[in-house]
């Protein structure tokens, strides 16, 4: 159950493409059965606020959506980039809930189901589920299709929502559907200013030279990529602990980008080693604000779930976003076979 339930932030992530989304949704569903199931509920909380973070790795990935936007990049490519790193992390942190759970004396297996009644019930799952399944098909398919570019998948995904959800599921309600208008136009709004200052911001960086001051100042320190890129690691680490993802993309992007060029990593390869940095980021305090949103919707404190978050941070995480950096080819593949990305 807690492999399914990090599979759940992987899909919820690909419907949703925030963290945010995947952790209030999934926690607020599979906490309670996890906890019937005998996981102590801040091992529950652990588990569901590490693998939200598969919201931004698996696309469409908002976070990789600001980066494109700010670093002038196929919305397309940097899609892609984070695939094979999200399947990994998804891996990874199944194999650490595995040897997590041996530990738990608590834990108890449901009762088997005959084959035949599994069949059934994946069946009737499936069934359920199917309209708002395709909602990632219609929106990646139409993408990389060629048939429609991202704003407009963007839109017919709207409408669709829209129509599966009064028509389909009938739980849609006008007042609902006001009030989500208002909140993502209130969203939108936010995002828009943030950009249009970001925007400033890099002119700023560029009039000034501060990328180029900061290539410099590291440079000195060492001209060995390897060690460069570490470095790096750890600022995108550091930002991601001290602020949201969306505000840690829009103000690395622009500034360490020229860095990157600089020593020969592709702008869509580091598309892929922000969003596993910010990603780790985002659970790790002093800020994880989704650590914290899991445990407010969980019911535990941060001194009980955070040595188990910690497990899936170095084991899970960790292993993956060296992976990404230091072998391109984690993140390049898809983007050069789908998109032809030199």
């Amino acid at each position: 159950m807690g492999a399914a339930t990090i599979v759940a932030c992987a899909i919820f992530g690909a419907i949703s493409g925030t963290c945010s989304s995947a952790v209030a949704c999934i926690g607020g569903i599979m906490i309670p059965r996890l906890e019937k199931l005998g996981y102590p509920r801040y091992d529950s909380v652990a588990l569901v606020g590490c693998a939200s973070v598969l919201g931004q790795l698996i696309p469409p990935s908002v976070p990789m959506i600001l980066y494109a936007w700010v670093t002038q990049q196929s919305v397309a490519a940097c899609f892609l980039a984070t695939v094979i790193p999200g399947i990994l992390t998804t891996f990874l942190m199944c194999v650490v809930n595995w040897f997590e759970v041996k530990k738990i004396e608590t834990v108890r297996v449901e009762p088997q189901v005959p084959f035949t009644q599994k069949i059934q019930l994946i069946g009737r799952a499936t069934k359920r589920g199917i309209w708002s399944l395709l909602m990632p098909v219609i929106i990646l398919g139409g993408i990389y299709g060629g048939i429609t570019t991202p704003t407009e998948s963007a839109a017919i995904a709207v409408f669709y929502g829209i129509l599966v959800g009064f028509l389909v599921h009938r739980e849609l309600t006008p007042k609902v559907l006001g009030r989500a208008l208002v909140d993502s136009s209130t969203t939108t709004g936010v995002c828009v200013l943030m950009l249009f200052f970001v925007s400033i911001l890099a002119k700023v960086y560029t009039m000034q030279r501060i990328p180029q001051q900061l290539a410099d100042f590291m440079m000195t320190i060492s001209e060995n990529k390897m060690v460069l890129l570490l470095l790096v690691n750890v600022f995108l680490l550091i930002i991601g602990m001290l602020m949201d993802d969306f505000s840690g993309t829009m103000l690395s992007a622009p500034l360490l980008l020229p860095l990157m060029v600089a020593i020969g990593v592709h702008p869509v390869h580091f598309a892929a080693i922000m969003g596993t940095n910010l990603g780790l980021g985002n659970v790790t305090p002093p800020c994880a604000p989704i650590l914290y949103l899991a445990g407010r919707i969980g019911g535990a404190s941060i001194d009980e779930y955070f040595k188990p978050a910690l497990k899936f941070m170095i084991f899970a995480q960790v292993p993956v976003i060296l992976l990404t950096t230091y072998i391109p080819g984690l993140s390049m593949w898809l983007p050069r076979l789908v998109m032809g990305v030199q």
